[in-house]
């Protein structure tokens, strides 16, 4: 048995190398989609549909959890198929088995909230301080908004605000040059920066990929904007649910196995140098 750890491509390699420093005994396998990456430019059902299937390929290569470490699927996908899929999988499987998100420790690390804090009814009046946090994330993922929705309930105090950037992702995903990614960068931090009429007080990379160039997102901010870890945040996130859930047996081999529905086996130069080591992919 062992943790599955699904994204669209190379993204998820961020929470991926986290979860192997705080697990190293743990089995691990990483699935990359990358036949259909990047997804956050597709529709709805198109999302769910892939999701599902990263999923069932996973489970099949022994994972009795599957992180889903990219925003878009969480952000689309996670509770449709919680809801309606995963039911019916255990019980084909006769085994316990469950697919979790990234979106819910990123929220808990932005509001200093647990998932389970009761939202808060707000009396109408101005708030004179408030908090602006910045996304930066895949059009579908704006889309869902489901950051400004579930933050907004837990804290009034916090204006959130999502910048979609299209084809950032798969800039990142296929190797483009850093200066052209840098520039891209830059010109969508001014964008968010425009619409709020200052910079963010704190921002979310609210999208995989884009931990891989996270230093150019601290570049284009102003010095010092804090970043929230997503990686670092949905890793602990992960460690406390296996301590209450021992029923989910993870391996202790240090099995770590990297696959891809991609006929270009090899990752991009970029996403190596991010992950610390070579990866060889194996073709499913």
């Amino acid at each position: 048995m062992a943790i599955g750890v699904f994204d669209s491509g190379v993204g998820g390699l961020s929470i991926h190398r986290t979860l192997s420093e705080s697990l190293p005994a743990a089995d691990m396998v990483y699935l990359a989609d990358q036949k259909y990456a990047p997804y956050g430019e597709r529709d709805g059902e198109e999302i769910v549909s892939l999701t599902r299937r990263g999923c069932e390929i996973l489970f099949e290569a022994g994972a009795s959890l599957v992180v889903l470490a990219c925003n878009t699927a969480s952000a689309v996908a996670l509770r449709r198929l919680q809801a309606t899929w995963l039911a019916e999988f255990r019980r084909t499987y006769q085994r316990p088995v469950n697919v979790l998100g990234i979106i819910v420790p990123t929220i808990e690390a932005a509001t200093g909230l647990p998932w389970t804090h009761e939202p808060e009814k707000g009396d109408g009046s101005r708030i004179a301080n408030l908090d602006v946090v910045g996304i930066f994330c895949t059009p579908a993922t704006a889309r869902s908004r489901v950051y400004e929705i579930e933050i907004d309930k837990r804290r009034q105090d916090i204006a959130v605000f999502s910048e979609p950037c299209a084809g950032l992702a798969g800039m990142i995903e296929y190797g483009a040059d850093e200066y052209i990614i840098r520039e891209r960068i830059i010109g969508h931090v001014e964008a968010l920066k425009s619409r709020i009429g200052r910079y963010p007080d704190r921002a979310i990379l609210g999208c995989t990929h884009y931990e891989i160039v996270g230093d150019l997102f601290r570049e284009a901010l102003p010095k010092g904007t804090p970043l929230i870890h997503q990686p670092s945040s949905v890793t602990e996130a992960l460690v406390s649910y296996l301590a209450a859930h021992p029923e989910y047996d993870i391996g202790h081999s240090g099995l770590r196995r990297f696959l891809t529905t991609g006929l270009n086996v090899q990752p991009s130069g970029l996403a190596e140098k991010f992950y610390g080591r070579p990866i060889g992919f194996e073709a499913v």
